[in-house]
C-alpha cells in the first residue's frame, strides 16, 4: 500500500534503478558461487532459563508489534557525525534483561535508495525480545551490496564498542538483517565474520559473487518482486546457501513486503524465533522454525521451503 506520492515516487525509481543495473540472469548458480568457508565457532550456551520465562514464548506474543515483548526498549541516536563507517541510525537495547548475562547484537541496513524508517520496525521489535539492535542509515542511498555489508560490520562494531550498550553485547553472538541491497549486504557480511551467527536477507539483491554462505539463514521473499525477481536471486541465494536455513514467501508481496512494518505481524514471528535460536542457542523457540511450524498453511504465505535445521 503506497500511503503518499513521495513514496510511489520512490518505488517508480528504485524500480527504474534497479532495472538498470547488471543481474544475475545470465548466471549460473555455480557462477556466482566463491567456494570459501567460514572459520567454525564454539556452541553458543542455551540462555539462562529465567532470561525469558516458557509462558512468554508463544505464537502470538511473537507475533505482536513494535516494542511488545517481554522487556522494555530504550533507544539511542547514532549522529551521522558519530558514526564511523556507516550513515548513524538508532541503538534499541532492552532495559530490563539483568537475568539474560551478556545479549546478541544485530545490526539491521535498508535497500537502496531507501533510509533507515524502512527497516527500523526490526529494532524495538528484537529489543523487545533480549536483543541489542542497531537500525542504519547508509553513506549514500546509493551504495552496493558489498558496501551496505561493510557498513553492518561498522556497525556492529560501533555497537560492541558503545558507551552505553557495549557492556550489554556478546561480542561472538552477532546478526544481520538486511532490505534488497542490504540483503545482498548480509550475505556477504555472512562469509566474511564469523562471529555473525544468523542472518536475515529481505527480498535479496546481489550482483556479485559474495562467497558460500553457511550462516544460518533466513530468506524473506516477495512473491511478486519484480526489482529483485525470486528466480533470479532470493531462490538462488536460498539454493546456494549450504547452513542451517529456511525461506518465507509473503503471499502477492512487491519488493517492499518486508519494509514500513506491512508485514510486521506475519514476520515478527520467524524473525524473532530464528535469531532466538541461533544467535541464543534457544532451543524453545525451534517450534516456531522449520518442520515444526507449516507456514505454507497461512493463507498470507505463498511459498515455504527449509532445511538443515538442528
Amino acid at each position: 500500500m503506497v500511503k503518499n506520492a513521495g513514496l510511489a515516487k520512490a518505488i517508480i525509481v528504485t524500480g527504474a534503478l534497479f532495472f538498470s543495473m547488471p543481474t544475475l540472469a545470465e548466471l549460473s548458480l555455480s557462477e556466482i558461487t566463491v567456494h570459501t568457508v567460514n572459520e567454525a565457532l564454539p556452541e553458543v550456551p542455551a540462555m539462562p532459563s529465567d532470561c525469558i520465562a516458557d509462558s512468554a514464548i508463544t505464537a502470538d506474543a511473537l507475533s505482536d508489534t513494535r516494542d511488545n515483548g517481554p522487556f522494555s526498549v530504550r533507544t539511542k541516536r547514532v549522529s551521522r557525525q558519530s558514526a564511523k563507517g556507516f550513515g548513524g541510525g538508532t541503538i534499541h537495547y532492552p532495559t530490563n534483561a539483568n537475568g539474560c548475562g551478556l545479549l546478541g547484537a544485530i545490526a539491521v541496513v535498508p535497500g537502496y535508495v531507501s533510509y533507515e524508517a524502512a527497516i527500523k520496525w526490526w529494532g524495538p521489535r528484537l529489543a523487545s525480545w533480549g536483543f541489542v539492535v542497531i537500525t542504519i542509515n547508509t553513506h549514500s542511498i546509493y551504495d552496493d551490496p558489498d558496501s551496505r555489508a561493510a557498513q553492518l560490520n561498522a556497525a556492529l562494531d560501533h555497537m560492541i564498542a558503545d558507551d552505553t550498550v557495549g557492556s550489554m553485547i556478546d561480542p561472538t553472538r552477532l546478526g544481520a538483517i538486511g532490505w534488497s541491497m542490504g540483503g545482498g549486504g548480509a550475505l556477504r557480511l555472512a562469509t566474511e565474520r564469523s562471529t555473525v551467527r544468523a542472518i536475515m536477507p529481505l527480498a535479496p539483491y546481489h550482483n556479485k559473487s559474495y562467497g558460500a554462505v553457511k550462516t544460518p539463514t533466513l530468506v524473506i521473499t516477495c512473491e511478486h518482486d519484480r526489482i529483485a525477481p525470486n528466480n533470479k536471486y532470493s531462490n538462488a541465494f536460498y539454493k546456494n546457501a549450504t547452513g542451517p536455513k529456511m525461506i518465507v514467501e509473503v503471499n502477492n508481496g512487491s519488493h517492499f513486503c518486508p519494509s514500513y512494518r506491512f508485514n510486521e505481524i506475519l514476520l515478527s514471528k520467524p524473525g524473532i524465533a530464528w535469531m532466538q535460536r541461533h544467535i541464543n542457542n534457544d532451543t524453545r523457540f525451534d517450534k516456531f522454525l522449520c518442520a515444526n511450524e507449516n507456514y505454507s498453511k497461512n493463507p498470507r504465505i505463498s511459498a515455504y521451503n527449509y532445511k538443515d535445521c538442528p
